[in-house]
């Protein structure tokens, strides 16, 4: 039976890493055309290393777009609903949680409708309002419509992390004469720091990989950089050098974090998948 076990867990060990390296490959490839001549990058036949290294695809991307601006709207938009999202979330999914009613199951089932809705469908009414109040093209914009879309998954993701925390807790901090607010500050939080650090990576992902979004709310002063990259495509023109290089750069902090945060992923969606 253990030689069985052992087999199995072989077998699984590499079919993780043939799809690792298969899921890898494209994204190896667009690193690969960032450093290669622009007459290499569409050169046929194609060839998957630059033969000659060069930095021609990144100059033409600095010039042609302000992808320095672009990256700062980006990262500010994300970040700042990210932080919101992730405050009024995890605030409100305790609230639902905690309260025992009868309308707490109603308000998850809601909370679970809203975060199936896809974000194509309520786009063009959002467009509409923010253009109503004012807001249309300014980074203000972005980080309320980014935080309301992703606070159902914030909310979701926090839910199963407070039923996994039995409720003796809060009622021995409301003996020791703690409020609801102070409850949740400084007992709970500190026990849901993992289902926090998931919460936080993949809501900042979600905002900062929006396109759809980004392209109708925009158009100059808050455009971010997957709007920007996008102005390499069009019907007559396609420059594959600057757009692998704008991929590279725009892609490679969220690689560099989600290795770095790996630990905390993984230990927050543990975590989360198990009751006390």
């Amino acid at each position: 039976m253990k030689g069985k076990w052992e087999i199995g867990k072989k077998i699984g060990i590499s079919l993780s890493v043939i799809l690792t390296v298969f899921w890898l490959i494209p994204y190896i490839y667009v690193i690969c055309c960032s450093f290669k001549p622009g007459s290499e990058v569409v050169a046929v036949p194609p060839k998957f290393f630059p033969q000659i290294f060069s930095v021609e695809n990144f100059s033409g991307l600095f010039e042609r777009m302000d992808a320095a601006g672009f990256l700062i709207n980006s990262l500010t938009a994300a970040v700042c609903s990210t932080v919101i999202a992730l405050i009024l979330g995890s605030l409100a999914a305790y609230a639902i949680q905690r309260s025992g009613a009868k309308l707490s199951t109603v308000l998850v089932v809601l909370v679970l409708c809203l975060k199936m809705i896809p974000t194509s469908s309520i786009v063009v009414p959002i467009y509409e309002l923010i253009c109503e109040i004012g807001l249309y093209d300014t980074k203000i914009a972005l980080i309320i419509v980014y935080a309301a879309i992703n606070m159902p998954f914030v909310m979701w993701t926090m839910l199963s992390f407070y039923e996994g925390i039995p409720t003796t807790l809060d009622e021995a901090a409301y003996m020791d004469g703690a409020s609801s607010l102070q409850t949740f500050k400084k007992v709970i939080l500190p026990i849901c720091k993992p289902g926090l650090a998931t919460a936080f990576i993949f809501t900042l992902f979600l905002a900062w990989n929006d396109f759809l979004v980004s392209l109708l709310l925009t158009s100059t002063n808050a455009k971010t950089f997957t709007v920007g990259l996008a102005g390499f495509l069009s019907a007559y023109n396609l420059d594959l050098g600057p757009m692998c290089a704008g991929a590279f750069l725009f892609s490679f902090p969220v690689m560099a974090i989600s290795l770095a945060a790996q630990r905390y992923i993984v230990q927050g969606m543990t975590a989360g998948a198990v009751k006390g």
